[in-house]
């Protein structure tokens, strides 16, 4: 579980990174379509339970 919980908190960093360059764009009209704040938030919330699992047993 601790693997699990350490995979999602690296996705959860490459989603605000890229949610961090999604809002700092330049081009205003250059939108995207990848829902990075809720991937981060998910990919957090994962993180979490799997690391409160695995440091359970």
């Amino acid at each position: 579980m601790l693997t699990v919980s350490a995979a999602s908190a690296a996705i959860a960093v490459v989603a605000e990174v890229a949610d961090y360059r999604r809002r700092h764009r330049r081009d205003v009209d250059k939108v995207g379509f990848m829902p990075w704040r809720g991937i981060a938030l998910t990919a957090v919330t994962v993180a979490l339970f799997a690391a409160a699992f695995g440091l359970k047993a």
